[in-house]
This record gives structure tokens, sequence and C-alpha cells, in this order.
């Protein structure tokens, strides 16, 4: 075996690992995605593997978080979803319903 089809392999099983871990060699954390279920239903999102890492993308936008930091991500959340959690899910929404 030569170390370019070992490459290609490699590069292969990276592309075929779980969406919600790798895409164009980012790592995305979204362990505090399973506190959210209330949220994503009142903002009308139904969380997928397909579209999780946008889900992740649009959350630290609107906390403002980079997506490396999935602690500090969760502590704004929090933050935001004490202060006002129909306000978030409506930020949440809106912001879904741009992305398209």
């Amino acid at each position: 075996m030569n170390n370019s089809y070992e490459s290609k392999i490699l590069i292969w099983k990276i592309n075929k690992a779980p969406k919600t871990v790798f895409h164009s060699r980012e790592l995305f954390l979204t362990c505090y995605f399973r506190h959210l279920k209330e949220i994503f239903q009142k903002a009308g999102i139904e969380v997928t593997r397909e579209n999780k890492q946008e889900v992740d993308k649009l959350i630290q936008q609107i906390v403002k978080t980079e997506h490396k930091n999935c602690p500090e991500t969760w502590k704004e959340v929090k933050k935001h979803i004490t202060e006002d959690e129909a306000g978030f899910a409506a930020k949440l929404r809106e912001a879904w319903k741009k992305r398209s």
C-alpha cells in the first residue's frame, strides 16, 4: 500500500464520520443541544444530523461566541434563556428562516 492510497482512505473515513462531528476539517461541538429540545420546538426547528452544524452556528451568532468553545456557548445560551426564553426562541426562529 502506498501513502497516496492510505491518505485517500483516511480522507474517506473522515468524510464518512458523523456530520455532527466533522465538516470541512472543523470540529463542531453541540454538547448543549440536549438541553434545548423545548427551545427548538418553540423556534420551529427540527434538529437533524444534516442541519445540526447550521443550527449550532446560528446559536453561536445569536449569543456571540466562537464555535470551538462549547462551554462558553452553553453559558451564554443559559444566560439568554434565563433573561428571555421566548425572545431567544424568536431570534433563533428568525435566524433559521433567513438562512434559506
